[in-house]
């Protein structure tokens, strides 16, 4: 059975016996985009087809006039599945003409084309020098926020009596304090709203490959185990943005991330 994807006209032919009996949802191994089909309502289709072709009747190519998919004629849509008699009723009922109809699919082609134009996958990517800024922005930020913090804590220790040089344990505790922040504070800002300070800055964003906002569940992920499997393999994890088609790094491919620019 021959399964045709109604964006980008990518066919593909597909044992039968492997699909369900009913309307069941697809996604294109080629642009990958999902949508419906119906085994029962293609199988009827295509036995037309054949039997129209065995007597040497040519095949008619039509638009759906509600999706616009070009396809042989027929009288249902392969994308949609709309029911062309059906439609015609329904204009008729409530007073469209084809020409408001065809007003109609342009602009859902046209808005077609923007939501392609700004879905994930095309959207511009932060490159590998614009992010390496970010994070040194980041860096001497949060070493400020440290250094005043950690001068507070020894003053706190101080004053209890307790001495701070040479104590291996309160350099411990500090050594563990500054840790803590600067995980917290990559963590918190990417699952808060995809951007630390040096982000914003740079007006760029971490977000998941599929346009949605990053949680804080994944941030995690992203920002501390991702990072530190890019940062053990001599820093190759970082590198790999500069090669990546997509300019994802190893902690990116690990979260499921991108960095776009806005």
């Amino acid at each position: 059975m021959n399964i045709v994807c109604p964006k980008c006209n990518f066919s593909k032919t597909v044992d039968p016996a492997k699909i369900p009996e009913r309307p069941v949802k697809m996604n294109c191994p080629k642009c990958n985009e999902g949508f419906s089909f119906d085994k029962s309502v293609q199988a009827e289709e295509q036995a037309h087809d054949v039997s129209m072709q065995g007597q040497g009747v040519p095949l008619e190519q039509f638009s759906c006039p509600a999706c616009g998919l070009v396809q042989d004629k027929s009288d249902r849509c392969k994308s949609c599945g709309v029911n062309y008699t059906k439609l015609q009723a329904q204009r008729q009922e409530t007073g469209l003409t084809d020409q408001d109809t065809d007003t109609q699919n342009g602009n859902l082609a046209e808005l077609r084309r923007k939501a392609e134009s700004q879905s994930p996958q095309s959207q511009p990517k932060a490159g590998f020098w614009i992010r390496v800024v970010a994070s040194l922005l980041d860096f001497f930020l949060l070493s400020a926020v440290q250094f005043v913090l950690t001068l507070l804590i020894g003053l706190i220790i101080g004053m209890l009596g307790i001495a701070v040089e040479g104590d291996p344990a309160v350099n411990t505790v500090i050594w563990l304090f500054g840790a803590s922040l600067s995980i917290g504070y990559a963590v918190f800002f990417t699952g808060y709203c995809g951007q630390t300070p040096g982000k914003m800055a740079l007006r760029i964003k971490v977000i998941r490959t599929d346009g949605s906002q990053i949680s804080y569940g994944r941030s995690a992920l992203r920002e501390v185990l991702g990072k530190f499997i890019s940062g053990i393999l001599f820093g190759i994890g970082y590198l790999m943005v500069i090669f990546d088609s997509q300019k994802q790094g190893l902690h990116d491919k690990i979260a499921d991330t991108y960095v776009i620019k806005l």
